[in-house]
């Protein structure tokens, strides 16, 4: 049966959306979801703290540190004044920098920034650029949360806690906006080789004491194994999201997709 161009990888279904995508950069999920909605037709706009060489020249990209109430208040005003607001909003920055080793090494400082990160911002985000929302009577927000909210370790017990927090956040939206035409939903993705989960190993490599491999071994054991047998691609994931986004998900609301190559295995 011959497939419709509107399921198609080079379908145009965003077309004439405006879509804002937070940490768009540095090879991660959130560059891959900036390239996968592009191609699906969207303008979008992506956030970094630092300006890559090839986007200081772009309007679809704005620097700033979102993991403050100055960064997303940035990122809000600027949006507003070139683009009137956004169709899609997609909150993909997260991560962790705790120390690991357990929860004596982790600070109220270590605390507080992962959770500035992982929920606030996109707290921050989401109130801030609802009004336009709200006002044209629909839109999609997506929260990229994580299955750390269900596997809670000494090694992310903050970024654990914080994602958590993340997806209860986000069912609590959707039940809110439903009615007034605005779609809230989450993606929870499995261990995915970013850039950033590289960092994270190297440093539990030099902490541990141990080489690369060891302490990637000790990170996908403490999330039980991956019974597909490998890594996500940050593509798969983008994939994911744009489906949600999309109007081919028009009917799912409030709801968290697990991608994550057979990890969480509670039904």
């Amino acid at each position: 049966m011959e497939q419709s161009d509107h399921t198609t990888m080079d379908s145009k279904e965003l077309k004439g959306k405006r879509v804002l995508v937070t940490g768009g950069t540095k090879g991660g999920m959130g560059e891959a979801i900036v390239k996968r909605l592009a191609k699906a037709g969207a303008t979008v706009i992506t956030t970094a703290r630092t300006t890559p060489d090839e986007l200081k020249e772009s309007k679809l990209f704005i620097q700033a540190d979102i993991s403050t109430p100055e960064g997303t208040a940035k990122i809000v005003e600027y949006v507003l004044e070139q683009f009137g607001g956004v169709d899609i909003l997609v909150n993909n920055v997260g991560g962790s920098s705790t120390p690991t080793g357990g929860v004596l090494l982790q600070s109220d400082e270590d605390w507080q920034r992962t959770f500035d990160t992982n929920l606030f911002a996109a707290v921050r985000l989401d109130r801030g650029l609802l009004p336009p929302m709200l006002k044209q009577g629909n839109g999609v927000i997506l929260h990229i949360t994580s299955i750390q909210r269900r596997f809670p370790g000494e090694n992310t017990m903050a970024y654990s806690a914080a994602k958590a927090a993340l997806g209860n956040y986000s069912k609590a939206l959707a039940t809110e906006l439903a009615p007034k035409g605005i779609r809230v939903n989450s993606v929870a993705p499995g261990f995915t080789e970013t850039k950033a989960a590289e960092r994270l190993i190297e440093r539990m490599a030099q902490e541990r004491g141990c080489d690369y491999k060891d302490a990637r071994k000790i990170l996908m054991d403490s999330l039980g194994g991956i019974p597909i047998g490998r890594t996500a691609r940050p593509e798969e994931i983008a994939e994911l999201v744009a489906f949600l986004v999309s109007d081919r998900a028009s009917y799912i609301v409030g709801a968290e997709h697990t991608i994550d190559g057979g990890i969480v295995r509670t039904i």
